[in-house]
């Protein structure tokens, strides 16, 4: 399919760098990197325009490319992560320090509990099992054996 037969609006190409915000020096510049890259121009034409040697424009346009695909490369999804702060670190290992004697006191507890049982204090003694049958409710009249 060649170009005459297709719909949609053409593409704006280089001549776009206009419409976006930036001084006039650095659109010429980007303009003339794209144009080049397109082969609308050559590079020794951009050079004398921009009166710049073809070795430098060679850097200008590889740090331009290496700042365009630095900013679309792919990030990890959210926010990034805040480094932590030495005081929160330190409260959280005081934190983790408490923990850990709770932890050994209540295991000894435990092993306390489990080797003697009656040493707990307040231990209520065990309910006795009834011995008598609570009385039945009495049927009423309609019903029949």
């Amino acid at each position: 399919m060649d170009d005459t037969n297709r719909r949609g609006r053409k593409p704006a190409g280089p001549k776009y760098v206009q419409h976006l915000q930036g001084s006039a020096q650095t659109k010429q510049r980007v303009q003339l990197i794209l144009e080049t890259m397109t082969g609308t121009r050559r590079v020794q034409d951009a050079c004398a325009e921009l009166k710049i040697s073809a070795t430098r424009f060679y850097q200008v346009r590889e740090e331009f490319l290496q700042g365009g695909l630095t900013r679309v490369e792919g990030k990890a999804a959210g926010r990034p992560r805040r480094p932590a702060t030495a005081a929160a670190v330190e409260a959280l290992q005081e934190q983790v320090t408490e923990l850990a004697l709770e932890l050994k006191a209540s295991r000894l507890r435990e092993e306390i509990a489990l080797i003697l049982p009656g040493a707990r204090q307040g231990a209520a003694e065990p309910q006795k099992k009834m011995t008598e049958r609570p009385q039945r409710r009495a049927r009423p009249r309609w019903w029949k054996k």
